[in-house]
């Protein structure tokens, strides 16, 4: 259990100074990474770069995710669940459009212009305050594969067993500090959980 987003940066922070790394590139996914990479940049004495993603929400349930949004506009989705909820591809493409519309929102708040971050020949550090489904991340890290990064390392307060079964084969390190077996949301695993502004994303990065 975290008190809140910055212990958990500060655990992680400890892990991540005992990886060499060379070439680093912090990539924070907002909101609530941002507030977790910030020990973690001082730590480490690099600046914070933003990833941002954007989830497409299931149905039923728009907080899980059916597929995601990349920085680009690219997208990938489980076709099994739109052809379920008969979501044809006008439906899908709406939902594209809306995401990317708020990823560069977000990306032009952040960084002054809507333009995914450089990561080519770098060693990239992904950090986020958790994953739950991973289905952003999945996405994410197929998409900087793409970019052609020198190294991806993803580092999470707390995830899913699955998920880090599955990225420990796809990337070249994870740094994950807690594991639960009955993964519920990540939330819980915080004492402290409260929704990050936009406000203190900004104060953050300028720092």
């Amino acid at each position: 259990m975290f008190k809140n987003r910055i212990h958990a940066g500060q655990m992680l922070a400890e892990k991540l100074a005992a990886v060499k790394v060379d070439n680093l590139r912090l990539l924070a996914v907002p909101r609530g990474g941002v507030v977790v990479a910030a020990p973690i940049a001082l730590k480490l004495q690099c600046s914070i770069g933003v990833l941002i993603t954007r989830k497409i929400g299931h149905p039923l349930n728009p907080e899980v995710a059916f597929g995601a949004v990349m920085p680009d506009g690219s997208a990938v989705w489980d076709q099994a669940v739109a052809t379920k909820f008969s979501i044809d591809q006008a439906r899908l493409n709406e939902l594209v459009l809306a995401e990317y519309t708020e990823i560069k929102r977000r990306l032009r708040v952040y960084t002054g212009n809507d333009r995914p971050p450089p990561v080519t020949g770098q060693t990239v550090v992904i950090v986020d305050d958790g994953i739950a489904t991973g289905y952003t991340i999945r996405a994410a890290v197929q998409w900087l594969k793409t970019l052609e990064p020198e190294k991806i390392i993803i580092a999470v307060p707390v995830a899913s067993p699955d998920v880090i079964e599955w990225l420990i084969a796809q990337v070249d390190a994870v740094v994950c500090l807690l594991q639960p077996v009955k993964f519920v949301a990540v939330g819980m695993y915080y004492e402290e959980f409260s929704q990050t502004t936009d406000a203190e994303v900004l104060d953050i990065l300028q720092r």
